[in-house]
């Protein structure tokens, strides 16, 4: 009987394996806009649906480090659902706040421009499997605006 419960349990481990997933990219991050509060980050996720139906995006969590600490992080509940068959882009705004900014100042004095690690858990509701999260991350630079932009 042990033999036969542990056929079962390499065929469905076999079969889950097999079973197509949702693909996402950390595409961008980029600065939307800044305020007396301080900044707020968009980071771009593109996500690749291949399934004939659409998918609900349960939820969103993120973190920002930027200089070896963090800098943002936070959740969005229940952000929508995937395009069936499609690719569906999700923004995310990453608030920092003020008093940060200034810390920040001195990694972007040097080169005008901010290094940072972005990640990014998406969890999704996957048919069958139940709760899914693919993890994601990106480190790059975010190019701050010179005066030349703003005038």
């Amino acid at each position: 009987m042990a033999q036969l419960v542990d056929k079962a349990k390499g065929f469905v481990a076999d079969k889950v394996a097999r079973v197509q997933k949702p693909e996402a990219e950390l595409a961008d991050l980029s600065l939307k806009n800044v305020g007396r509060g301080g900044a707020t980050l968009a980071g771009r996720v593109d996500v690749s649906n291949p399934y004939s139906h659409s998918i609900p995006i349960c939820e969103v969590s993120y973190s920002l480090k930027s200089a070896g600490r963090e800098v943002a992080s936070g959740t969005m509940p229940d952000p929508g659902s995937l395009t069936a068959g499609d690719t569906t882009r999700l923004d995310i705004p990453v608030k920092v706040p003020f008093d940060f900014l200034v810390s920040l100042a001195r990694d972007a004095g040097r080169d005008w421009d901010i290094d940072y690690e972005m990640r990014v858990g998406l969890t999704v509701d996957l048919p069958i499997l139940g709760n899914f999260t693919l993890p994601l991350t990106k480190s790059g630079e975010l190019k701050l605006p010179t005066l030349s932009d703003v005038f």
